[in-house]
């Protein structure tokens, strides 16, 4: 029988028995009774252990039903012990692995084969640590029980020697060999089996009475038995089969506790994340992996270093805890969900499987879970947490996905024009009532109306429009050539200096027509991409006027790719180009106001600097959430699909590839005369990578183009989900595949002119696995949003 559909109808049935909101008397569980005692009933389970704990103190604690039927009948009682199945990953072994961390003796992102070398085989040289804690190793879900084997050292032996299913970092797997291997890990490099290791440095600093591997004959009769095995019922002898053979003992199942323990476990990790006094045996800054999102950034599973977060295994939260706060599940029937927001975790420990294996727990714990955060007055987060934890207000799930919205932007001119120019009066007022400005835009800065910023500006009352600047392609942005020389605006008659000569000093704006002006006012529509010259060219604006005392008014515009990610290498310090003005990441996640307050301040720069946001955009909008109209910011970068894929396909134009301009598809195509079509595209398609497929596709570039009137063979790339595609990366691998087929051919080193990281050079030339390169540059990724967070504006 179906008792609840939603958790709406759960909450109303709550409320019938409890009084919903802020409690002023204690909390009734009741709700959980009925719960448990239906589930008993239609033997879903023969009993449980219920431990609820919030703000620091056990609130609800119980036992119900039996421990066991066959072949005795027992009743459960609260210091039953239960084999605790896969919650022994989070547990003990993801604990063990931080503490190796602390201890400086890894690093997330290594190479599991640095530390256990037999692991290299068939293939798994660069799958790291972190790609095993987070089952994004690609690994198969467990090792073959088809022919006989005993003992932990075939384990280990076969575990080394599997071959993956799959790349690593590009899907969620839950594999239980990712934490054999981690087990073998904290066994090398501690010199201890897992047993005795965690007894010394987890169990015992816990105080843990009742938990182990292992459990001694005198909790036999204690422990919750689970399933016939040869006959014989499996009572205090773990039961999964894989743990069985090896001993007893591994990473990924063999641990037995209690409620009452797992409850002093999840109150400590609580008290350690919240920075109160803790005896959990891992530092706050480690313990923060564990719980928030550290697989692949383009995974749309989130999973911890351990612990669960939003993935297909999640149930057990329930429908009210947040997005973003973690637990785990085992087999057998156990379950531990924690949130460190309301400060709260549930424990559902049973022995479903018990006595035929046909038991289930899945919506149980998920009901228990809801009817905890009832009885406690917890109530939906909105998806405030998850949005910490994905950088949009609207996630859908907490994965890092969303549905596209339709938002009604105003960009910094429609502000600016809506205000009546109230920034630039006030300016006119330091300048004696009459503002002189220069105008950097071209066909992109335009209004709602589709009017042009430099006709609005024209017009406007109390300020003289005196210059205009114009970048990369122009005025009119249809220039695809080098050396554009200065121009009249017809409409106006305004002088108009170009900025895209041959030289350094005719790419900069002259300091005489700075001097000439009180304020430089920026209407550009950038790509969101670090080698777009757009950025460059309003550094140079705020260059000059940190000499001149020139205002810098930067009208803001979206990020057509959305600001939700930065991905791709930061470039070198000391590298500085046109095509890098300073280290960023290839796909900086940043709006041209936003830029502008970063160079600011991290070049030191203290130009006089205004930047009218924008209103109504937020940080996971791609374009067409905007509501905005497109205009081309470029010649070759003629709509959204084509500026999704331009920080992967941008990335590799330097090389002696065609990427499709001179056709109707710039950005969405690549090739050359000499590549075969249909190999590369099976050679890109085998990486599976995420969000996109290869298709082999012919085309002819036009003049003045590479290869003008050639027959170019190559891919064209599909974009299946923007939202889990790293672009960036998608071009390292394009880079990596053509390197590998066509190591005559391909002139990689050319790379390094937009990709503008040596490093990042000399791994390709190397032939290392992509995959594991962008795990290279994650730290320093974390190490950039952390610090453009001063300058974000949305």
């Amino acid at each position: 029988m179906k008792l609840f559909g939603s958790s709406f109808t759960l909450l109303a049935a709550v409320c019938g028995l409890v009084t919903c909101g802020a409690f002023a008397q204690k909390p009734n569980f009741s709700y959980i009774d009925i719960l448990v005692g239906n589930a008993v009933e239609q033997h879903q389970i023969p009993g449980a252990v219920v431990v609820v704990g919030h703000n620091g103190r056990v609130v609800f604690r119980k036992a119900y039903g039996e421990r066991s039927l066959e072949p005795t009948r027992e009743t459960m009682t609260l210091d039953t012990v239960f084999d605790m199945a896969s919650l022994t990953k989070p547990l003990m072994t993801a604990t063990a692995v931080m503490q190796l961390c602390e201890q400086g003796k890894i690093r997330f992102n290594d190479p599991v084969s640095k530390y256990l070398p037999e692991f290299a085989a068939n293939g798994k040289l660069d799958i790291t640590i972190r790609q095993l804690l987070t089952h994004y190793s690609g690994l198969p879900p467990d090792l073959s029980l088809e022919q006989p084997w005993e003992g932990k050292a075939e384990a280990f032996k076969q575990a080394f020697a599997i071959q993956p299913a799959m790349p690593a970092g590009v899907r969620f797997v839950y594999s239980d060999i990712n934490f054999i291997v981690l087990g073998a890990l904290v066994e090398k490099l501690s010199g201890m089996p897992e047993d005795e290791y965690v007894q010394q440095k987890i169990i015992a600093p816990l105080g843990l009475q009742n938990t182990r591997y292992l459990p001694p004959a005198e909790w036999r009769d204690r422990i919750a038995p689970t399933q016939y095995d040869n006959g014989v019922m499996l009572r205090g002898v773990v039961h999964d089969p894989t743990t069985r053979r090896m001993g007893g003992v591994a990473g990924h199942a063999g641990l037995f506790s209690t409620g009452d323990d797992v409850a002093v476990y999840a109150q400590n990790l609580l008290d350690r994340l919240a920075g109160r006094p803790s005896r959990f045996p891992v530092g706050r800054a480690v313990l923060q992996k564990m719980v928030t999102p550290e697989q692949p950034a383009t995974g749309t599973a989130l999973r911890g270093f351990g612990w669960d977060i939003e993935t297909p295994y999640s149930s057990n939260r329930g429908e009210i805890f947040p997005v973003g706060s973690f637990g785990h599940t085992g087999f057998t029937g156990t379950s531990l969900w924690m949130d460190p927001v309301s400060d709260t975790y549930v424990i559902v420990l049973t022995n479903a499987v018990h006595p035929n294996g046909h038991g289930s727990t899945i919506a149980l714990r998920a009901k228990i879970a809801d009817a905890s955060a009832v009885a406690l007055g917890i109530i939906p987060d909105n998806g405030k947490l998850s949005a910490r934890l994905t950088g949009y207000n609207e996630s859908l799930s907490g994965m890092r996905h969303w549905i596209a919205r339709n938002g009604e932007v105003k960009t910094g001119i429609d502000v600016l024009e809506a205000d009546n120019f109230a920034e630039l009066h006030a300016l006119a007022k330091k300048h004696g009532g009459h503002l002189r400005i220069g105008l950097l835009t071209n066909q992109t800065g335009v209004d709602s109306e589709g009017h042009r910023t430099i006709d609005v500006l024209a017009h406007a009352e109390g300020t003289e429009l005196k210059t205009l600047f114009s970048p990369e392609h122009g005025i009119r942005g249809a220039q695809d050539t080098e050396n554009i020389g200065n121009a009249t605006d017809t409409e106006t008659g305004l002088p108009v200096i170009s900025l895209y000569g041959a030289t350094d000093a005719q790419r900069r704006p002259p300091l005489d027509a700075m001097r000439s002006l009180d304020a430089v006012v920026i209407d550009l529509q950038d790509a969101g991409v670090r080698f777009y010259t757009y950025e460059t060219v309003m550094a140079y604006f705020l260059e000059a006027a940190a000499k001149t005392g020139t205002e810098i008014i930067v009208l803001d515009r979206p990020n057509p790719v959305s600001g939700a990610f930065a991905q791709g290498p930061l470039s070198d310090e000391g590298a500085e180009s046109y095509v890098h003005y300073m280290p960023l990441p290839v796909r900086h996640g940043m709006t041209m106001g936003e830029l502008a307050r970063y160079f600011n301040r991290e070049r030191n720069l203290r130009a006089p600097l205004t930047v009218i946001a924008m209103q109504g955009w937020q940080r996971g909008d791609w374009y067409d959430s905007t509501g905005l109209a497109w205009v081309n910011p470029s010649p070759n970068l003629r709509d959204l699909e084509e500026s999704t894929l331009y920080p992967a396909l941008g990335l590799v134009e330097t090389t002696n590839i065609s990427v499709g301009r001179g056709t109707d598809t710039p950005f969405e195509v690549l090739g050359a005369p000499w590549i075969d079509a249909r190999k590369l595209a099976e050679s890109l398609n085998k990486r599976f990578l995420p969000g996109v497929r290869f298709l082999p596709v012919d085309f002819t570039p036009e003049k003045p183009y590479p290869y003008a009137g050639q027959l170019c063979h190559g891919v064209r790339v599909m974009v299946l989900d923007r939202n889990v595609l790293d672009s960036p990366e998608l071009g390292i691998e394009i880079a990596s595949t053509l390197h590998k087929l066509y190591p005559q051919d391909y002139k990689l080193e050319h790379i390094n002119t937009l990709l503008a990281n040596s490093h990042v050079l000399e791994q390709l030339v190397s032939g290392v696995d992509p995959q594991r390169i962008a795990e290279d540059w994650r730290d320093s990724l974390d190490a950039f949003e952390a610090k453009c967070k001063p300058a974000l504006l949305y």
